[in-house]
């Protein structure tokens, strides 16, 4: 199938002209790059989210194929889903699906079922697509879909998505796809997000998931970062790096009640 886009002329511009001289500001080509097992990305409106993500993705090495973990926020379709077969639509062109890599990792998975429904309206993974064409148009992705679940099941789902990949010979970038605090005052929302943003600095899954609870961080971001830290260890992950954080506040000056933003890269020994 063709997957139109949806968030376009919503969430980012409308046009491919509009779209590469938003990426022009937004991201940075002569950033020094490096190789990562994975990263964190806001996908929120370019307007909003565009500098942390752009300035994120801008540091990454890229490979062939990106997989992209998004929550749902639109309750349909399988709580778990993923795509293996057809191409997602942008006004920058066509990115296909690695169909070979999608499969294995549904083959692999107890969790993940094959699901169109839920990626139809879900903004999650596409608002990541023009980013990643801006910088090589011949990219391949496998979008995943996470509803509401256990920590349990997204550090399983992670590991299955490390086995896949390996099995790969390590031909895939995980991006979770997601933000942080939602409509709450700067302070407040800050002191969550650096809460959060610590424990996936460590590494630490667990950590994060208790002060998820505890602290009640309305992060949409918390099932793909979980899942993401779960798959990076598999795959070696020594140390993380937060690249950018801010609010919308930044970008509307009303910091009254914000989302946060922020970009954290995974790398291994090597990266």
């Amino acid at each position: 199938m063709i997957r139109k886009a949806v968030a376009a002329g919503r969430y980012y511009p409308g046009s491919a002209s509009e779209i590469r001289e938003m990426m022009e500001v937004l991201v940075d080509k002569t950033a020094k790059k490096e190789a990562a097992i994975g990263l964190l990305m806001p996908h929120a409106g370019y307007t909003y989210s565009g500098p942390v993500a752009g300035a994120t993705i801008s540091r990454v090495k890229f490979k062939d194929t990106f997989i992209i973990i998004g929550p749902s926020h639109t309750g349909l379709g399988k709580p778990f889903s993923i795509m293996t077969e057809g191409v997602w639509k942008t006004p920058l062109g066509e990115v296909e699906i690695d169909s070979e890599l999608g499969k294995k990792l549904l083959a692999t998975s107890d969790y993940l079922q094959e699901d169109e429904t839920a990626h139809l309206h879900e903004h999650a993974v596409e608002v990541q697509i023009p980013f990643l064409q801006y910088l090589k148009p011949d990219i391949k992705i496998v979008p995943i879909i996470l509803a509401h679940a256990t920590a349990d099941t997204y550090k399983e789902i992670g590991r299955d998505i490390a086995t896949a990949i390996r099995e790969s010979k390590g031909k895939a970038v995980i991006i979770a796809s997601g933000d942080m605090t939602h409509y709450e005052p700067q302070e407040i929302a800050e002191e969550k997000d650096n809460q959060a943003i610590e424990a996936m600095l460590k590494l630490d899954e667990d950590e994060l998931t208790r002060r998820y609870e505890e602290l009640d961080i309305s992060m949409c971001a918390y099932g793909p970062a979980v899942c993401l830290i779960s798959a990076a260890k598999e795959l070696g992950a020594t140390r993380a790096e937060l690249v950018k954080y801010q609010t919308s506040g930044d970008a509307t000056g009303d910091y009254s009640s914000v989302v946060g933003y922020a970009g954290i890269i995974i790398k291994g020994g090597g990266g």
